[in-house]
């Protein structure tokens, strides 16, 4: 477990934050960073059109045309772009001040989904903007991250007790769950859980209160699997062949297509545009399942290439996270490890299930998966994560955060 804090009368950076410091003064902000992320973001954009081109031959859309689902998507990472520009522009003490506000707008956002929201293919997730959606548990995921910080730094002097430093978040975890359950959003309350207990882990909480917590969420979720029947089934799958007659059909149907796209991928991929499975055998090819389109076009190599830039990504929020906590600031730090956890969870379990390793759930691929609120949500984080690396390296160059 990582301290928090520098140790008493030390103010200067550690030794191998003090070896990047000539490179620190070249750049004013990181631009590895940057161009991952928007290589991503490109790479998805060619992906989404891609695996949404032949939609419109299905009766479901057939009102619409072959860009639909492209120039939506553009439209998402435009609005998502300019969200980042302004959210870089906001110093992290004002994140921070902002943080509880934001954390209680975020959940009268998810009660209002259970109000006013929009039904789609059984669940409740998605407020109606006009020609636009919003889904506010994509939102909250940003959220949680940054109140979780905020409440560890708060709370830094009873993290080792129950009722004064777990009891409060949990609680408030707890409501947030239940808010998602009701809208049948299992993989958001799983995403949320795992960011709040690793931003708790890392800010102190105790060994004992952590693993307690850790046996108290594989409970709750294990009984939520068995309180539903549809998601016993998708875990039942696990065990079973997703080609038998009795699955690949049913329960297994879009597993089935999912593998069948990655096996027709092999090394190199059929070439861009040249899948077949994309063509209204596979459903979700554009959200859920765009990773196994890319396998299939661009084969193993495609694939490996999309989880390497993720795991940079990640690996770079965390040395972010480590610089700013050696630096003496601990709530940017959180923050920064809190967006690396996320994107690594949201990332691990939907290429878990394009694999068929975990059970099916709707949970986008972070940076590249059709989706405006997720789109959205992605690219404030990485714009907080520039932020808290711009104001690392002014403080590395002699100025102020």
């Amino acid at each position: 477990m990582l301290s928090l804090r520098l140790p008493s009368g030390s103010r200067r950076p550690t030794r191998p934050i003090a070896r990047r410091l000539d490179k620190a003064r070249l750049a004013v902000i990181d631009e590895s960073l940057l161009w991952v992320a928007a290589i991503l973001l490109a790479f998805g954009l060619v992906m989404v059109y891609s695996a949404s081109i032949a939609m419109p031959d299905s009766p479901r859309y057939a009102r619409l045309d072959n860009t639909h689902f492209l120039l939506r998507h553009l439209l998402s990472i435009g609005i998502g772009v300019a969200a980042g520009v302004l959210a870089f522009a906001t110093p992290m003490r004002q994140w921070q001040r902002l943080s509880p506000w934001l954390f209680a707008g975020g959940l009268l956002l998810l009660f209002t989904v259970l109000v006013i929201g929009n039904v789609t293919l059984g669940a409740t997730r998605w407020i109606r903007l006009g020609p636009l959606s919003l889904q506010p548990s994509e939102l909250m995921k940003l959220f949680v991250v940054l109140y979780a910080a905020d409440y560890t730094i708060r709370k830094q002097d009873y993290m080792q007790r129950f009722r004064k430093g777990f009891l409060p978040m949990g609680t408030a975890v707890v409501v947030v769950g239940c808010v998602l359950l009701l809208q049948r959003d299992l993989g958001a309350f799983v995403v949320i859980c795992g960011i709040a207990m690793t931003v708790l882990f890392l800010g102190g909480i105790s060994g004992r209160l952590f693993i307690g917590l850790i046996l108290a969420a594989l409970s709750t979720i294990v009984m939520l699997i068995f309180a539903q029947p549809y998601r016993l089934a998708r875990l039942e799958l696990l065990l079973d062949d997703p080609f038998s007659p009795e699955n690949a059909f049913g329960a297994g149907y879009q597993l089935s297509h999912s593998l069948i796209a990655f096996g027709r991928g092999e090394l190199f991929g059929v070439g861009l545009g040249g899948s077949i499975e994309k063509l209204n055998y596979l459903p979700e090819a554009h959200t859920d399942f765009l990773l196994a389109v890319i396998g299939e076009e661009l084969g193993l190599v495609g694939v490996l290439a999309v989880i390497g830039l993720l795991f940079w990504l990640v690996r770079r929020g965390f040395e972010i996270g480590r610089q700013s906590i050696a630096l003496d600031r601990p709530y940017s730090g959180l923050v920064a490890k809190g967006i690396a956890v996320w994107i690594a969870i949201q990332s691990m379990i939907n290429i878990g299930v394009n694999t068929g390793v975990l059970p099916t759930k709707g949970l986008t691929l972070p940076l590249m998966s059709y989706g405006g609120s997720s789109i959205l949500a992605v690219c404030l984080a990485i714009a907080i994560l520039l932020r808290i690396d711009f104001e690392n390296r002014r403080m590395m160059r002699g100025g102020t955060a």
